[in-house]
């Protein structure tokens, strides 16, 4: 798969969040250089208040050797801020070794003010945007922005 392929991946894991009237709905898939998937989540897969990214890079062994050629793909732009937990994901995703990040949706100023795109980018990581998939990222995320 491409970035397109692997990015609508991500937004549709995020349509199996469950619904939060407090957290978005967030898919992930960390993807090898090789092109093949090393892991995936997507938000409160596995506990209330862990993130899509969190729970992916939670799945790979610290260290792995794949990570500085991997790229995380991640529905929505990875957060800055947390208020649930102590590290952001922009910071999980830094300290990994990752060194690309692909989303398609920029966080929307709603709970926090969020730079994650910013950050990974000063840390030296490639980030990529591509917006005609923010469409499908915002979908699991319409209460939200209805409300």
């Amino acid at each position: 798969m491409d970035d397109h392929g692997w990015l609508r991946l991500a937004c549709d894991l995020a349509g199996r969040c469950p619904p939060s009237s407090s957290a978005f709905s967030v898919g992930a898939v960390v993807v090898g250089a090789d092109g093949v998937e090393i892991a995936r989540g997507h938000s409160r897969e596995t506990g209330p208040h862990l993130h899509a990214e969190e729970v992916a890079l939670s799945r790979v062994s610290p260290g792995d050797p794949r990570l500085p050629g991997a790229t995380v793909y991640s529905s929505l732009e990875p957060c800055s801020v947390r208020h649930s937990r102590p590290v952001p994901c922009s910071s999980l995703i830094i300290a990994s070794g990752v060194r690309r990040v692909v989303l398609a949706w920029r966080e929307p100023l709603l709970f926090v003010d969020c730079r994650g795109a910013e950050e990974l980018t000063a840390a030296g990581v490639t980030v990529l945007e591509i917006p005609d998939l923010a469409g499908a990222a915002r979908k699991p995320n319409a209460h939200l922005l209805t409300a």
